[in-house]
């Protein structure tokens, strides 16, 4: 059914003149009662992942699996992370930890309905705008009459033209309204990245050794005279031991 937003018999409206105190008694005379009817649900699922770079207090830097960098300031003490075998709150987030956020949106249709209906006795009916009831309490209300409206009159319908001083009618507004109700539920896990791997077995330890002071070489002089040298000092020294053998012969002859 569409939604329809108009009286059946007679729709609602004061006159000018009227006080406060008969309005409160004109709504007393009106019965409303609203029906919900739901319809089929729908699910609708979202996951976010993300790194935790920094925490800093209760303000939170998450780096998202598509690069973005994320800030999330005054994240509350209620909020809980699930990792780990446990609950953890802002504070115990540290960085390099994998943060997943799980949201299902839920979006439910509904109908309410809404029927609103007042009955009294006909005192002045001017076709086809309005008519003046007698209401239950004994007070004489005017309604406007929507365009097209109908009345049930000792349980046949007519029209405003139909109406007369004195009839009985009873006037129903009927307010079909859609929409929609949106909830989320939200949960978000978090693991701590795998610790480094541990140093393969039986790898050779290598020790550094302090490498030995430097020693003084010593030369030794060269058994041959350097190119450079010259022969002349040994013939001079040959020359003084012929003439010395010469001296000494010449002496033992003369003695």
């Amino acid at each position: 059914m569409n939604a329809k937003a108009g009286w059946m018999t007679v729709g609602l409206m004061l006159l000018a003149g009227a006080t406060c105190l008969v309005t409160l008694r004109l709504k007393a005379q009106v019965k409303t009662q609203s029906t919900t009817t739901p319809g089929q649900p729908t699910h609708e699922v979202s996951v976010e992942r993300g790194e935790v770079v920094t925490v800093s207090g209760n303000d939170l830097v998450v780096k998202m699996e598509d690069g973005e960098i994320r800030h999330i300031p005054n994240v509350p003490e209620t909020a809980r992370v699930t990792g780990e075998g446990r609950e953890l709150g802002i504070h115990d987030l540290k960085p390099g930890m994998k943060l997943e956020r799980t949201i299902t949106t839920t979006s439910t249709p509904q109908t309410v309905t809404t029927v609103q209906t007042v009955t009294g006795k006909v005192w002045h009916i001017t076709p086809p705008n309005s008519v003046i009831l007698t209401l239950e309490n004994g007070t004489n209300q005017q309604f406007k009459i929507p365009n097209g409206q109908k009345f049930m009159v000792d349980g046949q319908e007519t029209d405003a033209w139909g109406l007369r001083k004195g009839m009985r009618v009873s006037a129903t507004k009927i307010v079909e309204a859609p929409e929609t109700v949106v909830t989320q539920q939200r949960k978000v896990t978090g693991s701590m990245p795998p610790p480094p791997p541990p140093p393969p077995a039986n790898v050779p330890i290598l020790i550094a050794v302090a490498a030995p002071a430097p020693t003084l070489a010593v030369r030794e002089a060269p058994a041959k005279l350097p190119k450079t040298g010259s022969s002349l000092p040994l013939l001079g020294l040959i020359g003084s031991l012929s003439l010395a053998a010469s001296l000494a012969l010449k002496t033992i002859r003369i003695g």
